[in-house]
Formats: structure tokens, C-alpha cells, sequence
């Protein structure tokens, strides 16, 4: 954040070539995490003796997102056409570029790393979810990432929906958002259905089912324009230990799929068309799988992944959204 951009931009679009240069770091930062910067030779190393395999697909997804996140810089999201492309730079990306590890590592069949259209879907779906939940945060910290397109037609600034006699366009607003973010969960159930791997699975699972969950908490919720919303830990915890095979996972989408949609929401037909597609998709062929298959070791080793992957992602996207809106800094 307290890099200008003068020297910031030729940083992120020539960021992948740090990795293959032994001796790159950067001493100019005053941030929290400037030690990454600084000890950025450890990194590389670790980096370089990867097989090349490995490398080739950390090195490209890393230009893809400096080069975007260097577009955003400076411009704001306006359109959901622009919402896609910002959250495909700062997700969207990561989705692609572990389906691809995942390909590599060959734990997963080809058509996992290849078809990115869907590996950037499941990058989306969490980004969206974080940018609806953290409205009033990023408010407070000067940052918007509500497509213009949007929230325009029910307020004049943004800022505009967190006032008290704005609460109603403000819950529109979002349903709105939820709505499109929803269209992501077909493309996410297909992904998922793919998975072989049984850690893959839990590492890609567990994120989206914890995603359902948020927005299922968010939508039609005027506490998201007044502090923040969350899923409960047990709940979450629960979410962790069921979400270990498809069919699962299918069940848990059908459970959180809103059931009451307000008739008076601009959004509402949309709204249903889309709940109606996931819900067929997710139709339950029977009772939740038991977790009496797996010892209490797996469960406990599958609860810390999911935890310090959950927290990890949402650090990674919280330092991206940081990263590409500082123009003013």
C-alpha cells in the first residue's frame, strides 16, 4: 500500500521474472508483510527447485494477475462484465492455476487443468462472496468493489446504501449481487464432480460450501450494512466435516439455496430462475454420507487443512483487493 505507483506498476507486470532471479528483493515497503519483500531470495529458491512442470504454471499465473492487477490500479469496477474480469485477476486466476497443479501433479485427470472456464468459476464464486459479505468493511477502509452498474440504480454514491433511510435499496442492492454470484454454483458442482483425489477434494470443497453458507446469511440480511455477518464456528465446523464427497456437498447446496425470496425484490424472478437450476443439480439421492467412515485422525487433519486453506484464501484475496486499489497512495 505504500508503494507509488510509478514504481509499483513495472513491479506487478514483471513480477513472475522475480521468481527466476536469485537475488531480487524489494527493501521500500512499510507494510506488516514487508518481510515477504525482503526475504524474497527464500521464496524464489523454493520456487526454482520445483519441477519445471510446477514452475511453468506458478510463473504464468503470476504475470496474468500482475498484469491485472496493474489494470486496476488506478480504475474501479463499473460494469458486471468488469466485476468478472477484477475478481477473474485476483481469484479467478488461483482457480485456474491450482486446477493446473493439480493436472501436473496428475492426483487429478487432464480435464481438470484444461477447462478453465469452470476452475475460474470456483475462483469467482469465493471472491464475490467475500466482496458482498465485506461491504461495510471496505467502506470503512475507502475501498469499493460493488459494480457501479449495480449499486447505481438504487443509490447515487455507494456509500449512499449504509444510511439508515437507504436500508431497503440497500438489501435490493445485494440480493441483486447474490443473484449473480449464484450462477457460479452450477460451474462449481461440475468441478467438483470431477475430483478424484480425496485431499483435493476437501481442500476445493470446503471453500465453497463455506461460501453457500455466507451468502445464504447474507441475502436479505440488513446486518450486512451494519456490522459483519458470519457463520457460526459450529456451523462451520459441521460444514467441514460433511463436505467430503460430492453427493454431500450437493446436499448442503440444496440445504442453503434460499427457500424465501421477498416477491417484492426488483431481483426475485432472476433470483428463483437460478435457485430452480441449482437446486435440480443438487437434489440429494439420499441422507448425508456418514462420517463413521473415517477415523477421527483424517477428520481432525481434514478440519486443519480446511481451516488454514479457508484462512489463507481469504488473506490472499483481502492483500489482492488491498493491492490494486491504491491509486490515492
Amino acid at each position: 500500500m505504500t508503494i507509488n505507483l510509478e514504481t509499483k506498476v513495472p513491479m506487478l507486470q514483471n513480477f513472475h521474472s522475480y521468481l527466476y532471479q536469485p537475488d531480487w528483493r524489494f527493501m521500500e515497503s512499510n507494510e506488516k508483510d514487508k518481510q515477504v519483500l525482503e526475504d524474497f531470495p527464500t521464496i524464489s529458491l523454493e520456487f526454482r527447485n520445483l519441477a519445471k512442470v510446477y514452475q511453468d504454471v506458478i510463473a504464468d499465473i503470476c504475470h496474468k494477475m500482475g498484469l491485472g492487477m496493474a489494470e486496476f490500479l488506478e480504475k474501479k469496477v463499473e460494469s458486471e462484465k468488469e466485476w468478472d474480469k477484477y475478481c477473474h485477476y485476483v481469484a479467478g486466476l488461483v482457480g485456474i492455476g491450482l486446477s493446473q497443479l493439480f493436472s501436473a501433479s496428475q492426483l487429478e485427470d487432464p480435464i481438470v487443468g484444461q477447462d478453465l472456464e469452470l476452475a475460474n468459476s470456483m475462483g469467482l464464486f469465493l471472491q464475490k462472496t467475500n466482496i458482498i459479505r465485506d461491504y461495510l468493511e471496505d467502506q470503512l477502509e475507502g475501498r469499493e468493489f460493488w459494480p457501479r452498474e449495480v449499486w447505481s440504480k438504487y443509490a447515487k454514491k455507494m456509500s449512499d446504501l449504509a444510511k439508515p433511510e437507504n436500508i431497503d435499496k440497500a438489501v435490493q442492492c445485494m440480493n441483486e449481487l447474490i443473484t449473480n454470484a449464484l450462477h457460479h454454483v452450477p460451474d462449481v458442482l461440475t468441478y467438483l464432480s470431477r475430483l478424484k483425489n480425496q485431499s483435493v477434494f476437501n481442500f476445493c470443497a470446503i471453500p465453497q460450501v463455506m461460501a453457500i453458507a455466507t451468502l445464504a446469511a447474507c441475502y436479505n440480511n440488513q446486518q450486512v450494512f451494519r456490522g459483519v455477518v458470519k457463520i457460526r464456528k459450529g456451523q462451520a465446523v459441521t460444514l467441514m466435516m460433511d463436505a467430503t464427497n460430492i453427493q454431500a456437498v450437493k446436499a448442503i447446496m440444496y440445504q442453503y439455496i434460499y427457500q424465501k425470496i421477498p416477491s417484492t425484490d426488483p431481483s426475485s424472478s432472476r433470483t428463483q430462475q437460478i435457485i430452480i437450476s441449482v437446486r435440480s443439480m443438487s437434489l440429494p439421492s439420499g441422507a448425508l454420507a456418514s462420517r463413521t467412515h473415517y477415523s477421527p485422525i483424517y477428520l481432525s487433519c481434514v478440519m486443519l487443512l480446511a481451516a488454514l486453506s479457508w484462512q489463507y484464501l481469504g488473506t490472499v484475496s483481502k492483500a489482492a483487493e488491498e493491492y490494486v486499489h491504491t491509486g490515492e497512495n
